[in-house]
């Protein structure tokens, strides 16, 4: 009877004499007869190294071998960690929905975010970058066009009232606090409508610049930005952001929150006028000075407690703080005697050369002197005697002493009553500016490096900011996610003087002295977490005539990053 077909394999064989077993390895071959399946023995390999016969396994199956070291190639090696983290943790907090219904230019958008968390830079730059990660790979960004990125740029900008609208109803709720601050970038270029001279915050006084308030939560989240031309005054900046809270958001009963700068007595009527808010700012200098010198802020309070409230019929139906924060004395104290001393350094040689002959003329003479003394704005505190061949000078001693007696002191001015919050609680939401200091720094020059702006049209530049405000959205959660990983203190300490500086907790110190937390691993810096992502690289690897795609190994660092933001470890990207 014919033997049809037949298989050639190695199948092992177990059998047990005597109470041990024996294994033998049997080249085989498959065959049907009649019907049936059978087995005809070739040879017994089992002398054979095992290693060998695994190879003759996987040859008779069908697979191609190559010789360690030979055959395998990886054709390209592409990061991936850091931007499939962040692309996990936008998805979790809902950001791709917060932008608008599924689309190119939305995909476009978040790739556009999801860059300037990883790796700023220009639009042109950030094109090229994409083709450097699986970002631009998986999302078909590679071959993508500038008219395109600036097409998804105006897409979203011309969502933003809906997108901060959002953001707001997660974040902002009646009776909480809102924080509003203005700062500066500066621009490249001369063309913009919005680039104008004012004061710079970059200390970039030759550039034009635009201004833009950022809107947060009390924690310091961003929730909405508006970009103003470079020479806007604070308290303007103030009312647009007042309106959006009432007319956009229709919030009411909030606390607005701002600097002394922002929250003037202007805007503060403003406000009254409007109703339904109230307001957390602080007095300025001369306004305290002027409170001391009636008698009505006296120094023998702060004999007992470092804080008071007080009254003045200048202000009424508020309430006014009166803080000293010791600390603070002796910084701006150390910090006048050293500016008083680099003048004084500065005005020596200048005697040197009247006193010479060198320099003769009371003109020439108050030219050079005004000059040093406008460089550290100590005028006020000398008295400059200036003729044709003589100069000198005094410390005005009665008025550094006045001026020193006020050192550390802070009022702050509020119309929460007391009912809502108590003193304490009124001088930490004030405090809580910090915060939004915090992500000014984070957005211009750590995370997202916001300046400078090269945008020409005034649009492309609101949507610039825009991008960067909903990048700052993500880095905010991922530093609070991450904060195992990095020197972020976890667990500060509980405040009980609000006016006392804030003190860093006993395992943050410990981290920021051994650079490893408490199971001695190393810690970073979070722009230094987003490089050590990145190299958790996707490979393109050929082996023969086969091309697979190969992940790196993560590291516990990159494993628990992805731990940490509730996310698995991607292999592909999506929008979605």
């Amino acid at each position: 009877m014919a033997k049809r077909g037949g298989a050639v394999h190695v199948a092992k064989v177990v059998s047990r004499q005597g109470g041990k077993e024996y294994v033998s390895w049997l080249l085989r071959r498959s065959y049907r007869q009649d019907g049936k399946v059978r087995h005809e023995t070739l040879g017994n390999i089992s002398a054979l190294p095992i290693e060998t016969i695994e190879v003759i396994r996987a040859s008779l199956a069908g697979k191609a071998l190559v010789v360690a070291g030979e055959g395998a190639v990886i054709e390209r090696s592409l990061p991936h960690g850091h931007v499939a983290a962040i692309c996990a943790h936008a998805k979790t907090l809902g950001l791709p929905g917060v932008l608008g219904p599924p689309c190119r230019q939305r995909d476009v958008a978040l790739a556009l975010i999801v860059a300037r968390v990883a790796s700023p830079g220009s639009k042109l730059a950030t094109t090229r970058w994409w083709s450097d990660t699986t970002l631009g790979a998986d999302l078909d960004l590679a071959e993508m066009s500038t008219d395109e990125v600036y097409g998804a740029m105006d897409w979203l900008l011309a969502r933003q009232d809906r997108i901060e609208a959002a953001l707001a109803k997660r974040h902002l709720a009646p009776g909480g606090m809102v924080m509003f601050d203005l700062s500066s970038s500066w621009m490249e270029g001369t063309h913009c409508p919005l680039a104008k001279r004012g004061y710079s915050r970059d200390h970039k006084a030759g550039k034009a610049q635009i201004e833009y308030g950022l809107m947060t939560d009390a924690q310091g989240r961003p929730v909405a930005v508006e970009v103003f031309a470079g020479n806007t005054a604070d308290p303007t900046a103030f009312i647009a952001a007042v309106d959006k809270v009432k007319d956009r958001f229709k919030l009411s009963d909030v606390v607005m929150v701002g600097d002394r700068g922002m929250i003037t007595s202007a805007r503060i009527d403003a406000i009254k006028a409007l109703g339904g808010l109230d307001w957390v700012t602080a007095l300025r200098a001369p306004a305290i000075k002027a409170l001391a010198a009636e008698g009505t802020l006296q120094l023998s309070i702060f004999d007992e407690a470092n804080l008071a409230e007080i009254s003045h019929p200048d202000y009424p139906g508020e309430r006014l703080i009166a803080c000293k924060n010791p600390l603070l004395a002796l910084e701006r104290a150390r910090k006048r005697a050293e500016l008083l001393d680099a003048t004084e350094a500065l005005l020596n040689p200048i005697k040197a050369s009247v006193d010479a002959g060198r320099l003769v003329g009371a003109d020439k003479i108050g030219v050079r002197v005004g000059k040093v003394l406008n460089r550290h704005k100590m005028a006020k505190h000398l008295e400059v005697a200036i003729a044709d061949t003589t100069l000198s000078w005094l410390r005005k001693a009665d008025q550094i002493a006045a001026e020193a007696a006020l050192d550390g002191i802070y009022v702050i001015r509020t119309s929460v009553p007391a009912g809502t919050l108590d003193a304490g609680a009124v001088v930490s939401a004030y405090k809580d500016l910090a915060k939004l200091e915090r992500d000014f720094r984070n957005l211009k020059a750590i995370d997202l490096d916001l300046r400078p702006i090269y945008h020409r049209l005034e649009d492309r530049v609101k949507a610039h900011v825009l991008i960067c405000m909903l990048a700052a959205y993500i880095a905010w959660h991922l530093r609070q996610a991450w904060s195992p990983l990095t020197f972020t203190d976890e667990t500060p300490p509980t405040r009980t003087d609000p006016v006392s500086p804030a003190r860093r907790s006993p395992a943050a110190t410990a981290k920021a002295s051994t650079g490893a937390d408490t199971e001695r691993q190393p810690v970073r810096s979070f722009t230094a977490i987003i490089g050590h992502l990145a190299t958790l690289t996707r490979n393109t690897t050929r082996i023969a005539d086969t091309t697979i795609e190969l992940m790196a190994t993560p590291t516990d660092t990159q494993r628990r990053a992805f731990e940490l933001i509730g996310a698995t470890i991607p292999t592909r990207l999506s929008a979605t």
